[in-house]
């Protein structure tokens, strides 16, 4: 009979099979794995070591005090006992304590080793981070001081290009003053220049002729009409000159007359050998009063002498007691007047 006494703390009683069931027991590795969890009730304190023993401890309660006549009288029935793997149950020896002890020690300190092994993760973490904000914050930095330096380059460029375009402006405009000074000073110096070449050029013949005076303009022609004059016209060629311009006899030919004429101030008269009448009137000074002259030489000044409005040679050309033009007379002579 089975007994009702109450299995000891800690173990797992199993049901006593039947009469009929009683055979070889030859559980397999699976079948014999203890359910998740369970396996640690070997870890109670007076539990036993080994899970065979579990279960012989588990057939003798099945059987009990009273049933052990009950199985005297049945047939013994061989039963066999797999060397069952260890899974980690802890044993009731010394090796089974030392394992236990062993494994309690690996549990406790597997949390510590993970808690350890996550704050070296999270002080990688945080290290990581710390360098990845340092090198963003290094990387500002850098960005900064390089646009800083590229704004200063470009203001310096900006003040240097100022520089050289007011310092081109000046010397562009110093260069177009010197420019304009250099022009004026060459006009000027060309009008005087040939101003006084104008007074120095002598009268140069032409063959046997020569120009009157030198330095002169034309500024009264023949036939020109005017109160100006008694006769209602002029009656020669005025040649203006600044007074003590030299006058030259226009060709070979002899003094006839020289002095005081009334309206024609200071005259001097050339007979030339075809008997032509050459007059010089107004005249400042006169140089040769009498005899024989040759084209070109000096006769007297001109001057401002007699009816006048300015200093000038009035040169008349009379043939038998008639005047001419004089100037178509000294452009058939061949003179450039």
């Amino acid at each position: 009979m089975a007994s009702n006494s109450p299995a000891p703390e800690g173990i797992e009683l199993q049901e006593a099979p039947t009469a009929g069931a009683w055979g070889e027991w030859n559980p397999t590795e699976d079948s014999a794995r203890p359910p998740r969890g369970k396996h640690r009730v070997a870890k109670q304190r007076g539990g036993l070591a080994r899970s065979s023993t579990v279960l012989g401890v588990g057939v003798i309660a099945a059987v009990g005090a009273g049933g052990i006549a009950t199985a005297q009288d049945r047939p013994q029935v061989a039963i066999s006992m797999p060397s069952l793997p260890d899974f980690g149950l802890g044993g009731g020896g010394v090796d089974g304590q030392h394992h236990a002890e062993a494994e309690g020690t690996a549990t406790s300190a597997r949390p510590t080793g993970i808690i350890a092994q996550q704050a070296t993760q999270h002080a990688d973490a945080g290290a990581t981070l710390v360098g990845r904000i340092l090198q963003q914050a290094e990387s500002q930095e850098t960005a900064a001081d390089a646009q800083a330096r590229a704004q200063a380059e470009r203001a310096a460029q900006d003040a240097a290009a100022a520089e050289a375009k007011a310092k081109r402006e000046a010397a562009e405009k110093e260069a177009e003053d010197a420019r304009l000074a250099a022009e004026t000073a060459a006009k000027e110096a060309k009008e005087a220049a040939d101003a006084k070449a104008e007074q120095e050029r002598p009268s140069k013949p032409s063959g046997s002729y020569s120009l009157p005076t030198s330095a002169y303009t034309l500024t009264s022609h023949y036939g020109d009409s005017g109160s100006m004059w008694s006769s209602g016209h002029h009656t020669g060629l005025d040649f203006a000159a600044p007074t003590g311009t030299p006058v030259k006899a226009v060709a070979s030919g002899k003094i006839t007359s020289a002095g005081w004429s009334g309206a024609y101030g200071y005259r001097i008269v050339l007979e030339l050998e075809d008997g032509t009448e050459v007059w010089y009137c107004h005249l400042s000074s006169m140089s040769v009063t009498s005899g024989s002259v040759g084209a070109g030489d000096t006769i007297g000044r001109v001057g401002a002498t007699g009816n006048v409005t300015g200093p000038h040679l009035h040169l008349e050309v009379r043939k038998g007691g008639s005047t001419t033009d004089p100037l178509a007379w000294l452009e058939s002579k061949g003179l450039n007047v």
